[in-house]
This record gives C-alpha cells, sequence and structure tokens, in this order.
C-alpha cells in the first residue's frame, strides 16, 4: 500500500505521544482553544454513542439526509484500511473521503498548534475533526463517538442538534466499568441539558433507565425505541411508526433484522435534529445505505477467489457478545432462506469476551478457522483464540491466514457451497479489505 503524506504526519505523531486513550478533556479543549475553537463552527451536529451499532446509525442517517439533498460531513472510527476513512466531506451528489493533501496539511496544523504537549493521538485527530469540518462548507455533521462518551474527545461539542445512544453492552470495560449501568452512564454523558436525545434499543432495561433518567435531569426532549417509535417487517417491508405515523419503507440494505432498530434510530435522529425526511427520500436512503464491514458481502476481490466454488461470504467487524448475537441471528436468518453450512474465520484482539463472541454461534456454525490479527499488537493468538472457540462448545483449529482457511476449506470442501463468516474484530476486518484488494471508499 503506498504510504499517504496524511500516513506519514499520523506515524510521526506516533512517535511523540502514547497509544491508546487517556479519558479527560483537558488537553482537546486546550488544543482547540488555541485553534480558534473549530468545534463551535460546525453545522447542527448528530452526535453519536453506544457499544454496537453507531456505525450503522451514522451510515443511515448520512444516506437519510443526503437522500434529501443536504450536504453531510461524517466522522466515523475507528477506520479499516486508511486513516482517511474517519473523515467524509460533504459534496455534491454525495461525500467524499477526505483528499489526501487536506487531510495531511490539516494534521500538521493542529500538530503545530499542540506545541509538543502531552496529548493522544486520537485527540490530535479529533481536532482534526473539527478543523476539516469547519471550514469547509455542510448543513449537518454526524460524529460518532470513538469510546464511552463523557470524557470521550468528541464530546466538546456544547450544543447538538440532537444525541444518540445505541445498544449499549459490556465492552472497554477497563475504561468505562464493569457492569451495564456503569457504560451506560459514561456514554449518556454526551447527552447536553436541554438538547434534544434519541434513544436506540436498548436490550438491557437497567442501561434503558440510567439513559432515561439522565435525559430527564437535564430536561432534554427525548424518544426511545419502543415507547416513541419502532420499526418492524411486514410483508416484505420495513415499517417505521412515531407520533408522525407511519412510513412503509424497502428493507434495509444492510442485511440482519438488528438493522430495522438502526434505521429506525437514524430517522429519529435526523428528525429530532430538526430536518424533515419524506417519504421518498427514506425509501431511497433504505436501498443506498452502505456500511463496510458490517454483514458486508464480498463478491470478488483476491481472497474471494481463493474460497470453494460458489461459497457465499460474510464480513462483519463486530467483536463483543452483543454484536455477537445480532450476527448470529443475521445468519440464521440467511440459512432460514437459503440453507448452507456455515463456516466461521475469526480473528480478535485481547481486550474482548472472545468466549462470549462465539457463544452466539453454537449451533450454527460447522466449523471455525482462527487466524491472527496482523493489523493490532493486542491480537490473540490463533491456537489460544480456538480454545476459546472451543470452550463455547465449537469445533476450531488455528490457522495463520485467511488465505490459508480458505484454501484448506476449498481443499478439503465436499458438500453444498458454504457460508462463510469472517469476522471478530474491526482491526482484522480491515485487514481482510486490504488484502482482499476491496478498501473503503
Amino acid at each position: 500500500m503506498t504510504t499517504l503524506a496524511a500516513d506519514r504526519e499520523i506515524e510521526h505523531l506516533m512517535t511523540l505521544h502514547p497509544k491508546g486513550f487517556d479519558l479527560s478533556l483537558d488537553r482537546i479543549t486546550r488544543l482547540l482553544e488555541r485553534l480558534g475553537n473549530p468545534q463551535d463552527r460546525l453545522p447542527p451536529v448528530i452526535h453519536i454513542a453506544g457499544t454496537n451499532g453507531k456505525g450503522s446509525c451514522a451510515a443511515f442517517s448520512r444516506a437519510l439526509l443526503e437522500a434529501a439533498g443536504h450536504l453531510v460531513h461524517v466522522h466515523t472510527s475507528p477506520h479499516l484500511v486508511n486513516w482517511h476513512e474517519r473523515y467524509r466531506l460533504a459534496a455534491e451528489g454525495g461525500g467524499k473521503l477526505v483528499d489526501d493533501d487536506v487531510f495531511a496539511e490539516a494534521i500538521a496544523r493542529v500538530a503545530k498548534a499542540n506545541q509538543g504537549q502531552k496529548i493522544t493521538v486520537f485527540e490530535i485527530l479529533t481536532a482534526v475533526t473539527f478543523i476539516l469540518f469547519s471550514e469547509h462548507p455542510a448543513e449537518a455533521a454526524i460524529i460518532e463517538v470513538g469510546l464511552g462518551g463523557r470524557f470521550d474527545a468528541t464530546n466538546v461539542i456544547s450544543r447538538p442538534a440532537v444525541s444518540v445512544i445505541m445498544p449499549v453492552s459490556m465492552d472497554h470495560e477497563a475504561y468505562l466499568g464493569d457492569r451495564v449501568e456503569l457504560i451506560a452512564a459514561e456514554k449518556a454523558g454526551i447527552m447536553k441539558r436541554g438538547c434534544p436525545v434519541v434513544i436506540g434499543a436498548q436490550e438491557s432495561e437497567t442501561a434503558l433507565e440510567v439513559l432515561i433518567e439522565t435525559a430527564e435531569r437535564l430536561d432534554c426532549p427525548t424518544v426511545v425505541y419502543g415507547q416513541d417509535f419502532l420499526a418492524f417487517e411486514e410483508n416484505g417491508r420495513m415499517v417505521y411508526q412515531d407520533e408522525d405515523g407511519l412510513m412503509d419503507l424497502p428493507l434495509p440494505r444492510l442485511p440482519g433484522r438488528h438493522q430495522f432498530a438502526n434505521a429506525a434510530a437514524a430517522i429519529a435522529a435526523v428528525k429530532a435534529a430538526g430536518f424533515e425526511i419524506s417519504h421518498r427520500a427514506a425509501e431511497k436512503a433504505m436501498t443506498s445505505t452502505a456500511w463496510p464491514a458490517r454483514m458486508q458481502k464480498l463478491t470478488q476481490g483476491r481472497l474471494v477467489e481463493l474460497a470453494p466454488k460458489g461459497a457465499e461470504i460474510w464480513l462483519d467487524g463486530g467483536h463483543n457478545p452483543g454484536a455477537g448475537v445480532v450476527i448470529a441471528e443475521a445468519l440464521a436468518e440467511q440459512e432460514e432462506k437459503n440453507p448452507r453450512p456455515l463456516i466461521l474465520i475469526a480473528g480478535m484482539i485481547n481486550t474482548k469476551d472472545q468466549t462470549g463472541y462465539f457463544s452466539a454461534f453454537k449451533g450454527l456454525a460447522r466449523h471455525v478457522y482462527t487466524v491472527p490479527v496482523s493489523k493490532s499488537d493486542a491480537g490473540v493468538p490463533n491456537d489460544e483464540l480456538a480454545l476459546r472457540a472451543t470452550e463455547a462448545g465449537l469445533s476450531a483449529e488455528p490457522v495463520n491466514s485467511v488465505a490459508d482457511a480458505l484454501m484448506l476449506l476449498r481443499d478439503s470442501w465436499d458438500g453444498p457451497a458454504p457460508r462463510i463468516l469472517i469476522g471478530g474484530s474491526l482491526y482484522f476486518a480491515g485487514a481482510v479489505l486490504d488484502e482482499n484488494g476491496t478498501p473503503p471508499t
């Protein structure tokens, strides 16, 4: 892969500043003051937190706004292959990933303003978000939280158009707490007094209570999935319902029943932010939403060519037990429509509950190949990951790479063409897209 100017700037920053997160707003606040507080000059912001579904909500929100003719900036993290994926700048006909020279110049400017003081690379790159989004015209900005909420570097936005809390479950316990109510409280930290709040579908009643109580304490106009809005399937269509009535829409392009709730949260968020969404725009958005490495079907590329003939290949970066459940449900739906033997190729990092993730696939997956995660120092060794899968009741074996797994499967397969899920980590999914030659655009 060619080293781009922005990559060189980021690599230099990584030699100067510690890796990882240091949850506090002091450093980012100081830096933004030196830059003239660009976070106060943004278009209306849709600020999205949650454990699972943040990226899908961002993708649906972007599709809705663009289908309605609006210019939209989008910030997401982490990236899959290139850092540029985190910054999509508004453009006529649909946003585009930031140009390398524009990105590199913004990084250099922010780094210079920091004057070598202690800071994390994520904080510098968050300041870059605010610089880019304040200097390029748009009518809305969608900003995804990096980690948690209360002390995430994005949480310097004082008056969001809407704060969105997607499903909360156990993840990043070392930073956010070891009980779901503590994690919910951290996510709720993006709510601002008097600003609208949308609460997406919650699997935990305890988390939901914390979120609603926080919104009420801050006098936030609040809409809650299942109470004030919802979505369901009827006659092969998705029906969205809120106090304004019903919208009969095509099924979301993103597969899996969990995407109904994600799409519904996006519709509710865009409306709460003050944008009108016509039925026609909503229809267009459901069929045009794209979100790489979230139940993404791989149909071509270098890795795809190594698979057994006729194999169906899915890629998903979900990496915790909650994500495992929704991915397994999506694959079970596929199994009902078109039965095929399911094979998993998994790579995970050591901060995740690997056994919990694999447990969701018990009785569904025929076999698991475990592979190393090349893009992360925290990757779980493939033999150890195979043990975790075995603990979850699955048949598993370690191999050295995705390519090895696919070739081993191809050479030994005897039966109907399999369905293959490659997943377990966003880092891993990004490496797969890179190796396959199909990075996000």
